[in-house]
């Protein structure tokens, strides 16, 4: 007689296995959610601009032409945008570009929309709306690039800018501006100085130690016993950069594409901002193969 035929035990999970990460079908829908939102978005800007540009020229197929134009340049700078977040990159131009191309079809609604509140609102909620959506997806492309690539992490949180937070910092620098102009313009030089090349392709000579905040200086006569530093002497900075030079060779040899990466290993350990020790790092490779040139 034959024995009915257990059937075969389940094999348990292997322990410790990643979840199945679903953010990626998540994305597919907002961005298909975003084409669509684009669509309406130019449906309803177009027709507005269509009527006001036909009322100027008169031309029926130049009105269709110049009335697409706002909405299909903030097409492109978008699908640019998403394109450079898929590499990590913040794709700042691109993104402030496509919020321009919605400000002009913002302009151009406004115009064509009769006088009044509801009015307005009707006439320029969908570009809006368009462009929040647009450059919040570009943000969480780049996010969920960084994320699944090993190679991309070393572009930090730090680095993370967007047309909202570049208007917030230049309206901070305006109200700064209004209330200690002399010391705001002084900061200004010197930034401008710092940044721009003194020549096509070459930059104002600075020793490493120029590159130092000032607000990390040590005064005058102080040693390193009154840091706390012990062995260590020397400013956060001073020693990031003597780390650097230590685990990857001199400064002139160093590549500015490894700025990023090199400073996110290195200034954890020496306690200084991922951001600070960037810009003094790249300051001091700069001028080292500037004084390697010459």
């Amino acid at each position: 007689m034959n024995t009915p035929r257990q059937p075969a035990p389940r094999q348990p999970a292997a322990a410790g296995a990643a979840p199945r990460d679903r953010s990626g079908l998540w994305l597919v829908t907002a961005a298909a959610g975003l084409a669509v939102l684009a669509g309406a978005a130019a449906t309803v800007s177009f027709s507005a601009q269509y009527q006001m540009v036909h009322a100027a020229r008169g031309l029926p197929a130049v009105a269709a032409l110049e009335a697409a134009i706002p909405d299909a340049a903030a097409l492109i700078f978008a699908s640019l945008g998403i394109a450079l977040a898929l590499h990590g990159r913040r794709a700042i131009r691109a993104r402030l570009l496509n919020v321009a191309s919605v400000a002009v079809s913002v302009v151009m609604n406004v115009l064509a929309a009769a006088p009044g509140w509801r009015d307005l609102a009707i006439w320029a909620m969908p570009p809006v709306a368009y462009a929040l959506a647009s450059d919040t997806l570009i943000g969480v492309v780049r996010a969920t690039a960084i994320a699944r690539h090993e190679n991309l992490r070393a572009v930090t949180a730090a680095d993370e800018a967007t047309p909202l937070s570049v208007l917030s910092w230049l309206l901070l620098w305006l109200i700064r501006l209004c209330v200690a102009p002399l010391s705001t313009l002084s900061g200004l030089r010197a930034w401008i100085l710092d940044e721009c090349p003194v020549a096509p392709g070459r930059r104002a000579s600075h020793a490493a130690s120029a590159v130092v905040p000032s607000a990390d200086r040590a005064p005058a006569g102080r040693t390193s016993e009154h840091r706390g530093g012990g062995g260590n002497a020397g400013t956060k900075t001073a020693r990031f950069l003597a780390l650097a030079v230590d685990q990857h060779g001199p400064l002139g040899g160093m590549q500015l594409a490894s700025v990023s990466r090199i400073c996110s290993e290195l200034a954890p350990q020496i306690g200084l901002n991922v951001g600070a020790a960037r810009t003094a790092l790249r300051k001091a490779v700069l001028a080292a193969q500037d004084g390697s040139d010459q």
